[in-house]
């Protein structure tokens, strides 16, 4: 399995392609809009550089990084000759089921499945297609490049050969695997999910402000980042999204999203990447200005 295939260049998408493709994998990126490809690509390459700049890899590793991704604005070219097809397009049901019928024609009848969702069924993914047993989840964590786990999601009917194949391929990129079971959420988001829901929900009832709230979780409980910064930093449309999963799924009111969140994903404000969630950063993606609608 040398030649790998990753649908999707946004955020996700190009970082699992960094990975693979600086690991010597031979990497096609495909992207339905050559912009966000070009845009994807970019990223890669301003992320290379600053590995270069702190000694982690050499400029000749920069440069064979960059020349083991070829990218595609056709999905059937894209997959053709790849071992493994890992899906990182936007977490919606439709378009993964939509993409995964494709996948299922256009690739080899012995090429693994992967879906990079954070919450949505492998099961439910694995059934449009005629191979449920070489489907599997690989849900990578945010910043790939930097963040160890990969969470390897078992579908109903995944075999144990392809269970154990992508264990072992997420290890040859440095990455810690572990097997969990294929229910909503799986396990990073069914507890990560409605900690965050639940900020959000002492914000709305004014028990403290952001700040006070991610302050807390920070030094009382050594989280790295508090759970509205980490909300702004995933998207708050990303959030609701899963909590919609987790809710339609368990049919428990515990997983409902909060009224703040929805109507904040319905104003535009979904964090880091509109500018404004929590968090102002029309002037830096850190996290030092608290959004107006919020200050004290």
């Amino acid at each position: 399995m040398t030649t790998i295939a990753v649908i999707g260049a946004g955020t996700m998408g190009n970082g699992i392609a960094h990975v693979f493709a600086q690991n010597g994998y031979k990497v096609h990126l495909v992207d339905i809009s050559q912009e966000s490809l070009d845009k994807g690509t970019l990223t890669i390459a301003n992320n290379l550089d600053r590995l270069l700049l702190k000694n982690v890899i050499t400029k000749n590793e920069k440069i064979k990084t960059l020349e083991n991704i070829s990218t595609y604005t056709s999905l059937k070219e894209g997959v053709n000759g790849a071992g493994l097809v890992i899906e990182a397009a936007t977490e919606n049901v439709e378009l993964k089921l939509s993409i995964f019928k494709e996948l299922d024609i256009h690739c080899d009848e012995n090429t693994i499945l992967a879906t990079n969702t954070s919450s949505i069924s492998i099961t439910q993914i694995a059934a449009v297609t005629q191979r449920a047993d070489k489907v599997i989840g690989m849900h990578f964590m945010n910043p790939v490049p930097i963040m160890k786990l990969v969470e390897i999601i078992r579908g109903y009917n995944t075999s144990d050969s392809v269970t154990i194949a992508v264990m072992e391929i997420s290890e040859k990129l440095g990455k810690i695997a572990t097997e969990v079971n294929d229910y909503p959420g799986f396990v990073a988001n069914r507890i990560l999910m409605p900690m965050i829901n639940e900020a959000i929900e002492t914000l709305y009832n004014n028990v403290a402000g952001v700040s006070e709230i991610d302050t807390v979780m920070k030094l009382g409980m050594a989280h790295p980042m508090g759970p509205l910064q980490l909300a702004d930093f995933i998207g708050l449309d990303v959030c609701l999204s899963i909590l919609n999963v987790m809710h339609n799924g368990f049919k428990n009111p515990k997983y409902a999203p909060c009224p703040l969140l929805v109507n904040m994903v319905m104003a535009g404000k979904t964090g880091v990447k509109s500018g404004e969630g929590f968090y102002d950063y029309s002037e830096s993606r850190k996290a030092e200005k608290i959004a107006t609608q919020f200050a004290q």
